[in-house]
């Protein structure tokens, strides 16, 4: 395995050189980790891996023919070939060398957190995924709770995978991207379990207004919210002042709560369905560390976030993943315009200073 290409990265101490290799979820997990802000630990499965496979695999080159043939708007020719090509992918034999790397960062992961077995995310992280330009959020496939190194390495191939979905093809398809170049990383990391989780936008997606920060919520886990089958709180918090602005409780019929090692969907009662997921402080503290999170990379960020019932509150909101907003921040800074001398202090206080170059 060559040093410059490794298998295996901790997002603890991944240098920079390797952000390439690891997609842009686990490059945005070892940025943030090494930034200070609260992400549980884990590691990346490089891209270098999937290649390993891949260069082991016999079928590779009909698989891409048979990717390039697929035309925009053959939703037959788009199902036969998805189907063929996952077929293929799950046969790819992981190298002995990558499931040891994985094992060996495994175990090192269950050692820091004192606990065998130690539950894990494993979440897809391809190489174009979370670039500014486009946004694969939802294209690829996450596993949550998965326990164990031989499950690790199962999902881990699941997660290459998915990079075949029907979706995944047709968006590739459709935005112009040459399929053998996006390639997949995984990242690896310990699972939360969450009272309540959602996402955080650092503008107002309904409006771009870079002033205040856009919060959704919902309770236990946070598939439900980014999937859009629950309907989240939602939190509006002025960047300067820290007021919430705005509150909507909604209707929260169901949530997606731990039962054992699985992850069930339970219908609530009335009064947990429409109670508020967040408290005040903690509807703050989120704000506060997604606007963190907005200065290091300095541009509006899409982060998930998470609310961990084994941790101490006030120490127990983590953030799961960072991405760049894609549609207001890829458009000119017009909302919201400075007319007068206080508008342009506050304008300064909460927009990064790329916004409003040229």
């Amino acid at each position: 395995m060559s040093t410059a290409r490794p298998h295996v990265v901790k997002f603890s101490t991944m240098p920079a050189e390797h952000y390439a290799i690891v997609g842009g979820k686990c490059a945005s997990l070892g940025i943030m980790s090494q930034a200070g802000l609260p992400v549980p630990p884990g590691f990346a499965v490089t891209i270098a891996a999937y290649e390993a496979a891949r260069a082991a695999a016999t079928d590779y080159g009909e698989l891409t023919d048979m990717l390039a043939a697929v035309e925009i708007g053959d939703t037959k020719g788009l199902r036969k070939a998805g189907k063929q090509a996952r077929k293929m992918v799950r046969r790819w034999e992981i190298p002995e060398d990558v499931q040891e790397s994985i094992r060996v960062a495994y175990a090192a992961l269950e050692e820091r957190c004192g606990m065998k077995d130690v539950p894990v995310a494993v979440r897809s992280s391809a190489t174009a995924e979370d670039t500014p330009d486009a946004s694969f959020a939802g294209e690829h496939d996450t596993f949550l709770w998965v326990r164990g190194a031989d499950e690790v390495l199962e999902k881990v191939r699941a997660c290459w995978v998915s990079l075949f979905t029907d979706r995944a093809i047709a968006y590739r398809t459709e935005m112009g991207y040459d399929h053998p170049q996006v390639e997949m990383a995984v990242a690896v990391q310990k699972m939360v379990h969450p009272r309540a989780a959602g996402v955080a936008f650092t503008l107002d997606p309904t409006s771009g207004d870079r002033s205040s920060i856009c919060i959704d919520g919902a309770w236990g886990f946070g598939e439900g919210v980014v999937s859009g089958d629950v309907t989240p709180d939602n939190y509006l918090v002025d960047k300067v002042m820290w007021h919430i602005t705005r509150r909507t409780i909604s209707p929260k019929a169901h949530a997606y709560l731990l039962d054992g090692d699985h992850i069930e969907r339970v219908e609530l009662d009335q009064e947990k369905a429409t109670a508020p997921c967040l408290s005040d402080g903690e509807i703050v503290r989120i704000a506060k560390l997604a606007r963190a999170a907005e200065k290091h990379y300095g541009r509006p960020q899409d982060i998930e976030w998470a609310v961990d019932l084994d941790l101490p509150e006030g120490d127990n909101i983590v953030l799961l993943q960072a991405r760049p907003e894609t549609v207001w921040s890829n458009k000119a800074n017009t909302v919201g315009a400075p007319k007068n001398l206080m508008s342009s202090i506050v304008d300064t206080l909460v927009n990064p200073l790329y916004s409003r170059k040229g």
